[in-house]
């Protein structure tokens, strides 16, 4: 994977794990905010920061792995990282999306955990003047304090999905994230981790809290958010995440998200930031 970062006015931009100490330090700012554009598929690897990190304003797909989950980041919502917690981003090609490091010491924990916040469009427009302009030190203060009162923790548990942490699960899950149209079965992967059926079924359930067979219809769910929210249309989506039956796809995403792909696209358009509570 190659990684490629531009910021609005053209400038390389650094990358998430990159900023500078001096523009995180609560001498300078509170918050820095960044915009990235990925022009090739990018991976930033697992890292940590000591400021919160919130990713926000995606547009394209964009995954984060943290706290034992994987996170699809839909354009409507932000993902609160805390500061200390290890994740790893991932985009494809055509993502852009804002990274802004709040210091710890000037907001303190919204969720012990990494969790979806709603980012208005009043915080965003103020987070985005801040990076572009000067501003006199105590507005900047107070209009920090400000974007952080805006930020609101959501339940948005259809976007996360359990990642189990045995080795031999572990390679079979991020080989049906890769290639989410992967149709091969329990008894094909049995072999292929050398493991009893039996037993990968037992550790699959245990590990995640789903059998296999709801794992990888979750999975699939998780990287057709994605791709909806890039804009690729229904049937293509229904493809690549391995239903070439439309209505199938269609009727799967339903059971999980409450919801159809087709309400999940205009929920996004218009702005609705609880497009992502699903029923199950």
């Amino acid at each position: 994977m190659t990684r490629q970062a531009v910021s609005q006015s053209g400038q390389a931009a650094l990358p998430p794990d990159a900023l500078p100490e001096e523009e995180t330090s609560p001498q300078v700012y509170g918050v820095y905010t960044g915009y990235f554009e990925c022009a090739t598929p990018a991976t930033w690897t697992e890292h940590v920061h000591e400021t919160h990190e919130l990713l926000w304003g995606a547009r394209g797909v964009l995954t984060v792995e943290a706290d034992g989950g994987f996170f699809a980041v839909p354009a409507t919502l932000g993902l609160w990282i805390p500061a200390g917690v290890v994740h790893a981003v991932k985009s494809t090609q055509g993502t852009g999306f804002y990274c802004s490091h709040i210091d710890a010491q000037v907001a303190p924990h919204l969720a012990s955990r990494t969790v979806a916040v709603t980012v208005p469009t009043a915080a965003q427009e103020l987070l985005r003047h801040m990076s572009t302009f000067d501003m006199d030190d105590s507005l900047r203060k107070g209009s920090e304090q400000v974007v952080l009162g805006l930020l609101d923790v959501v339940d948005a548990r259809p976007m996360l999905l359990p990642m189990p942490t045995d080795p031999r699960l572990e390679l079979i899950a991020r080989a049906l994230l890769d290639d989410p149209a992967l149709d091969r079965s329990l008894e094909d992967w049995s072999v292929e981790v050398s493991i009893s059926v039996r037993n990968l079924s037992r550790l699959f359930h245990k590990e995640t809290g789903m059998t296999f067979a709801q794992w990888r219809i979750h999975a699939r769910v998780r990287v057709a958010l994605g791709l909806l929210a890039a804009g690729y249309p229904v049937s293509s989506v229904s493809r690549r995440v391995g239903y070439n039956n439309p209505s199938a796809f269609v009727q799967v995403f339903r059971k999980v998200m409450g919801h159809t792909p087709g309400w999940y696209v205009s929920s996004l358009k218009a702005g609705n930031h609880h497009s992502l509570a699903g029923s199950e």
